[in-house]
């Protein structure tokens, strides 16, 4: 595992060198040094080092000349964790601190085992989510980090980005790396059980309380006491069942389908969605206090276009994923990977993996070449540009280049949306909601 950064901020030079000299000394089992420690004197020169070193975490003191612990921590991104240092008589502070996104604190005078400890969580946090999610850009690490200091506290988490950007692995790295990862991991797409069912899916029936029900049963947030349940699809809930749904959030019990009895339920709640749910709540399709409840931490996951530098790892990754049948590892042939590094994938990480899946069962030679990559990549030779498609200029917003694409697909499928969709990555539902979302209708290419 590569060394993680630490930016030490103390106005003290002895603290800073003690801190420096701990943290460099500490080895795993290789000998390998776990730690690169760069320190800085005050907050200024701290902001200055973030720019410059992009360190992992932030270790810092609280009371400091000029700017202060909380001042540094304020302009910080707030994906970075940060670990505050303050003498006893500050603890009100920093706990106030720790409400407003710092990852820990450390007592002065500082126990070395205690500063090892906390450092160890923060990094070990760290190595879970890297060991979820793949990619190392910039829009990707700021993920990373932000899961990091959100995993663990047992607020509410609204992860939001479009289909099939890999929303539930964010929501796995979030249990993962937090205290409840060896508890339950629930997952429900609320889009696919009809919402008749979905209340008892949720939160179990109770037996004889409506035709069919011939004995109790558990629901989701039973199964997950003490674990964590993802939501995915929330925007798809009806505004009833969103009602039952806040309660279960506010009032931490649920009651069953035909039961009078309410039952406690100790539950940590992800959701996920790629609809615009604040135009939904104005339209009065999703209910505010509920909006507000699933938005504690909101966390926004990048399209696979932002983060191109991705590519290249997430090709290897799946690569690896699906060709453990291959009596060797198979790559891809040139003209192949150029295909690849040069296509769109408006479908995200989902349409890519689906590609080199795809791909991986169709080669017959030693490599994966053009004529195994599905029709869609292979029309960007054709058409000269990304993946077939002509993408807006530079400086259109991501919502004008998603709508460019589809009105595009729509185009060239005769506009059938079974096959645009197919062609984009989508699924018909999704396709559809997009077509609704930007109001595209026959006729409408500019």
């Amino acid at each position: 595992m590569a060394a993680r950064k630490i930016l030490v901020v103390d106005d003290e030079k002895n603290q800073r060198e003690i801190l420096q000299l701990i943290l460099s000394g500490e080895r795993d089992d290789a000998g390998v040094p776990r730690y690169i420690v760069v320190t800085a004197a005050s907050g200024q020169e701290a902001l200055r080092l973030l720019k410059s070193e992009k360190p992992d975490l932030v270790l810092t003191d609280l009371k400091m000349a000029g700017m202060d612990g909380i001042e540094l921590l304020n302009q910080i991104d707030s994906s970075l964790p940060v670990i505050l240092m303050t003498a006893h008589g500050s603890i009100d502070t920093v706990k106030e601190a720790l409400r407003g996104g710092a990852f820990d604190y450390l007592e002065k005078p500082l126990d070395r085992a205690t500063l090892l400890e906390v450092v160890s969580r923060a990094v070990s946090r760290m190595s879970a989510v890297d060991d979820e999610i793949v990619g190392v850009s910039e829009a990707i690490a700021r993920v990373k980090k932000m899961i990091v200091k959100v995993a663990g506290s047992t607020s509410t988490v609204l992860i939001r980005g479009e289909s099939g950007t890999g929303k539930e692995r964010i929501a796995r790295a979030i249990h993962k790396s937090g205290p409840r990862a060896n508890e339950r991991f629930q997952a429900v797409n609320c889009a696919a059980i009809n919402e008749n069912l979905l209340e008892s899916e949720l939160f179990g029936h109770e037996k004889g309380s409506f035709t069919g029900a011939v004995g109790e049963k558990k629901g989701l947030f039973e199964i997950a006491d003490r674990g964590t349940l993802f939501l995915d699809e929330i925007g798809e809930i009806n505004v009833a069942m969103q009602a039952k749904l806040l309660r279960a959030l506010q009032e931490k019990e649920i009651l069953r389908v035909g039961g009078t009895r309410a039952i406690r339920v100790d539950v940590r709640v992800l959701a996920a969605t790629n609809r615009d749910l604040e135009a939904m709540v104005r339209d009065g399709r999703f209910r505010e206090d509920l909006y507000y409840r699933l938005n504690v931490i909101p966390v926004e996951v990048p399209p696979l276009r932002s983060r191109r530098d991705d590519l290249s790892l997430l090709i290897g990754y799946f690569l690896r994923k699906h060709g453990g049948h291959a009596v060797r590892p198979m790559d891809l042939s040139a003209d192949a990977r150029r295909m690849m590094m040069d296509y769109a994938w408006p479908g995200n990480v989902r349409q890519l993996e689906s590609a080199i899946e795809r791909a991986l069962l169709l080669a017959e030679g030693d490599e994966i070449t053009v004529e195994d990559l599905p029709v869609e990549i292979r029309q960007m030779a054709q058409a000269g540009g990304a993946g077939g498609f002509r993408l807006p200029p530079e400086g259109i917003s991501f919502e004008d280049v998603e709508k460019s694409l589809i009105l595009q697909a729509m185009e060239q499928t005769g506009w059938n949306i079974t096959r645009a969709a197919k062609l984009l990555g989508l699924s018909f539902r999704t396709m559809q909601y997009r077509l609704d979302k930007f109001g595209i209708r026959r006729g409408s290419i500019e």
